[in-house]
Order: C-alpha cells, then structure tokens, then sequence
C-alpha cells in the first residue's frame, strides 16, 4: 500500500524537492483547472468529470471502495455523523486536544460532545480513558491522527464493538500513516480527510474528502453533504441528478435533511494534482521532521522533548512537535518562541486551547443561551452538563508546552532556513 511513498523516502533531498512546485502549485494543477475552465460551469453538472477522477483517485490511493468529496474537513465529519443516525440525545466522544471541528460538528447534530482525555506521551485519545466515559447513551468516538500519529487503533476498535459504537476517524493531519501494517483511513467505520490549506494535500484553501468500505454508509454521507437529495449515490462522482430526472414535476428532491458540502469542481482539480503526488508530499514532511530531529540529537538538547512513535505506527508530521521542559530550559514557552522567530523562525505555533476550556464550550455559546445547548435537551438523560478545568487534566498539563514546528515547506532553501533557525536558538538558550 505505500510502496510509492517509500520510493519517495528513499529519493536525495534534492530529487524529492524537485518533485513539489515552491508554492504549491504546479503544472498538473494547472492544466487540471483549465481542464475544468474549458469545460465551463453548467449548473449541477460536471462537464469535465473532475468529481469522478478526484474520488476514484482518492479511493484507490488509499485502497478503500468509496470516497466522497466535501467542502471541507468540517462538513466531513458532519455527514459521517449524520449518516450514522447521531442525534440529540446521545453522547459523542472525541479528543480535547484538537482543532474545535471535531466537537463542533457534535453540536450541529444535536448531541453531546464527551472529552476523553490524552497518553501524556503520544499526545493521542487515551482508550482507557475512552472506556471510562462511555455511557449508555455513547454512540460514537471520532479518534484524532494527531499531527499526523494515529492513535491506538486496537483497543477503541475492540471498545466500539463491545459496545455498539461508529468509529470516524479524523485524520485531517495524517496522510499515508500506519497502523500495524494498516492504512489510517481503513480502521474505522469511516475516515475524514481535510484538504485545508496547511494540510499534507490542500485544493486551494479548503475542502475535504470522506473514505470508507460502506457502499450504503458512503451513499448515505454523500445525500447529507447534498442536501438529502433522495437518488445519490456511493459511486465515484455520482453527485449529479440526470436533466431528464431532475426537471420533472413529480421528482422528489429531498427524503432526509441535508447540507450543502459540495466541493466545486475549480477545487476539485486542484485537489486532484495533489493526490498525483501525496507522495512526495508526505515524504517531504518526514524528510523536514527528521532534520529537526537530527538538530535536537547534535546538540544535545534534553528539554525539547521529541515526538514518540510506538512500535507498529508510522508518522507523517502534519508538523513536528516538540514539548518544552521549560524548568530544564530555563526559559519560557513565550521566549523561546520570541528567540525562535529572531532567529529566522517562522513563528511557533501553540497547541489549540483545550477545546473544552475554549468559550464556546467552556459557556456552553452553542445557541442563544447556555440553556439550548444540547446537553439540556430533554430527550437527552446523561450526565454531562458543563465543561470545565480538570475535565482532561493529562491534557490541560501538558498543552501549554507544546511546540509545533512547520513541516509545510516546498523547497530545501526553506527548510534550511527553519533548521538553522532551531539550531540557533538552541545554541542560545543552553548559552544563559
């Protein structure tokens, strides 16, 4: 399955650079676009087939039987957990560690988001955690790939089906990565992939792709994504309702409640020339993860605490991340980054805010008052009604010193850059 990612692995730096265009944007992608603004734009219609070509494209890269594009790696989520059944009255659970999407779309659908909390080490969903928070109203868990490490497939796989549970995958920060000799994307009950522009593979800022071996489920995810239109299907592209159907008088349209997740075809394109080389992508960001590991190892640097990557499990570094022992360091995680950034840094990029401790679900700012958030919603029985310090505490403990270098750089001289920098203020600060 990843054959073509270890040929790109095994290229000189030199060669794999030459591969990506410096700003992200190259030939294929263009003549792609002008495929489609050749074609031009009939309403409802494809007429360049992109749709078609960037599913099966995407299916077959990541050898799964459907894929079904969105708008982006929100509305994925979204349609998975609509097209599961989710609604008010039951519990989701999810990461605290995150981008707030994966709990958001919880809300939208009307249930509760439950927060396992994170292994101090990987940073990951810990599955103990996810046991002692199931609850009779559980009926999902959306584990997070985060900065581009799965987590521990097995025991949340054996916990879902104990218990009854769809598993989502949210790998918006992982690409080609692996389990046990499995490709993340093909564990679950589905995968969601986000196309937004700092990802692996983008289609022009956002957009998002969903996977999975359910011909029902995948045609059930692509009708929430279209508005509920009642004849859609799972197959590649099969998101357009024939003239001849759809201008008659007596068509129903709409059989259950959907949203518009469209992706247009102008993204489409794009998105199709970057999984034609994800590869090389993906190798890129592991070749840049290794060069701040190789700097963090030369110079002895024992408070920049390294990624870890169990046994069986493959990374592919959405960014590389770092913790900072700050007592060690003498230094704090503000002035390091300031030094960083003097240094020829561009920026240090924070952990996300616990997402349980952000306003929105720290005040429960759902709707119009705390009152309408679907925690107090009659039909729902459970437990959880406020989110508040000391929910994740592994999770709030370890968040303020996580440093997360750019792994997104298209060419050598830049990468050079960023490795020189971390060299620098590593230097600097064992200097005070």
């Amino acid at each position: 399955m990843n054959k073509k990612l270890n040929e790109a692995l095994a290229l000189s730096p030199a060669e794999l650079f030459a591969l990506l265009p410096p700003n992200r944007v190259g030939d294929t992608d263009r003549r792609y676009m002008n495929e489609v603004l050749d074609a031009g734009f009939r309403n409802t219609i494809d007429p360049a087939g992109i749709h078609q070509r960037l599913e099966a494209a995407f299916a077959q890269r990541f050898g799964t039987g459907y894929a079904i594009q969105h708008n982006s790696g929100t509305g994925t989520m979204h349609t998975c957990l609509l097209a599961a059944g989710i609604g008010p009255g039951d519990e989701v659970i999810v990461p605290p560690l995150t981008a707030v999407s994966t709990a958001v779309v919880v809300v939208q659908c009307g249930a509760v988001p439950v927060f396992a909390d994170i292994d101090p080490e990987t940073y990951n969903m810990n599955p103990s955690d996810v046991a002692r928070k199931i609850t009779p109203h559980t009926r999902a868990i959306i584990p997070v790939s985060l900065y581009g490490l799965p987590p521990d497939y097995d025991p949340l796989m054996a916990l879902a089906e104990t218990h009854g549970l769809v598993v989502i995958e949210d790998n918006a920060e992982c690409f080609l990565a692996t389990y046990k000799g499995r490709m993340v994307g093909t564990i679950g009950h589905a995968a969601s992939y986000s196309f937004q522009a700092s990802k692996h593979m983008t289609s022009g800022g956002d957009g998002g792709m969903v996977i999975t071996n359910d011909k029902e489920y995948a045609r059930n995810i692509r009708k929430r994504g279209a508005l509920g239109v009642r004849t859609l299907g799972a197959t590649p592209g099969d998101t357009f309702v024939p003239r001849d159907v759809r201008q008659d008088y007596e068509f129903e349209r709409h059989d259950v409640m959907g949203y518009n997740y469209r992706m247009s075809a102008v993204q489409a394109a794009l998105a199709l020339a970057q999984i034609e080389r994800l590869d090389a992508l993906v190798a890129a960001r592991i070749y840049i993860a290794g060069q701040y590991a190789q700097v963090i190892e030369e110079e002895g640097c024992d408070w920049l605490i390294t990624p870890v990557v169990p046994e069986g499990s493959t990374h592919s570094y959405w960014t590389y991340v770092c913790r900072l022992d700050t007592e060690r360091a003498g230094v704090s995680w503000r002035d390091f980054r300031s030094a960083f950034i003097e240094n020829g840094g561009d920026g240090l990029y924070s952990a996300w805010r616990p997402v349980h401790l952000e306003p929105v679900f720290r005040d429960l700012a759902f709707y119009g008052r705390p009152e309408q958030a679907p925690n107090f919603d009659p039909r729902y029985q459970g437990k959880v009604k406020s989110y508040q310090t000391g929910d994740c505490p592994v999770c709030e403990a370890v968040q303020p010193f996580l440093c997360q270098f750019k792994t997104s750089m298209q060419t050598l001289d830049r990468v050079e850059v960023q490795v020189a920098a971390l060299r620098k203020t590593i230097r600097q600060v064992a200097s005070r």
